[in-house]
């Protein structure tokens, strides 16, 4: 399936003819140095808010690609409607990705139809994805840098490919997954493994963002690091079809 001759492919339609029904969680990604939330993540949820394995184990090869691009309209156009603060962080499915400079046209209608600021948008590749192609998957995040698009590689330290990934990538973003964050506060080797991420991203220029954080010990040794901005229970939890409050004392010291 390909998007040839600069026409949009028949899926490209804002998931035309997905016949699941979901809706989203938000939940905060704050920045503690500034004060303020930095962006919200866009969590796929059943439509009456059921967890999103209800939705996402019916995604198979043949509505992969319409689900995808029907999950991006549905999230710009609810951060429009909550009059969302800050960016908006949308995952997406790379091997569903097929000619990205077409393809990416639905976004780019669905922000100009609601709203929302391009440049506002983070497209979060899961690293828990196997990738087919990274030929193919460095041109999708060439074309979203180029479009204004912000790109961030989502649970890293968790997937397949780690830092050959990110060599091969160079996003904006990593996120820290949960499982190299917990307990990093009482364990030598978590705290090795993020050194060494963290001065891999400082040698490219690309920021790191915790996710996963739940306790006030994990928070402290994460920002000793120097990581500012965060994401977990400690600060909220997903609001289904709502932006959850971040508590003011989380932003009061540590």
């Amino acid at each position: 399936m390909s998007c040839g001759n600069g026409e949009p492919c028949p899926l490209c339609r804002d998931g035309e003819g997905l016949e699941i029904a979901f809706s989203m969680a938000f939940q905060p990604i704050v920045d503690i140095e500034a004060g303020g939330v930095y962006a919200h993540e866009a969590l796929v949820r059943g439509p009456a808010g059921q967890p999103a394995p209800t939705v996402l184990d019916r995604i198979g090869p043949d509505n992969r690609y319409a689900f995808d691009q029907a999950c991006r309209v549905r999230a710009v156009r609810m951060a429009a409607e909550l009059d969302m603060p800050g960016r908006l962080s949308i995952n997406f499915l790379p091997n569903a990705v097929y000619q990205p400079e077409h393809c990416i046209r639905t976004t780019l209608e669905a922000c100009e139809r609601h709203g929302f600021p391009v440049d506002r948008i983070i497209f979060e590749i899961t690293e828990g994805e196997q990738v087919v192609d990274h030929a193919h998957l460095r041109g999708i995040v060439r074309e979203y840098q180029r479009q204004g698009f912000l790109t961030a590689i989502d649970d890293f330290g968790a997937g397949y490919s780690g830092l050959n990934l990110l060599a091969d990538l160079q996003t904006d973003l990593i996120k820290l997954d949960m499982a190299v964050v917990r307990g990093i506060d009482r364990d030598r080797g978590r705290q090795a493994i993020v050194r060494g991420v963290l001065q891999v991203c400082r040698d490219l220029g690309i920021d790191v963002i915790a996710e996963g954080v739940e306790t006030r010990g994990e928070l402290r040794a994460l920002r000793d690091f120097g990581i500012t901005c965060f994401q977990g229970f400690l600060f909220a939890r997903p609001g289904f079809e709502t932006l959850p409050e971040v508590p003011a004392s989380v932003y009061a010291g540590t």
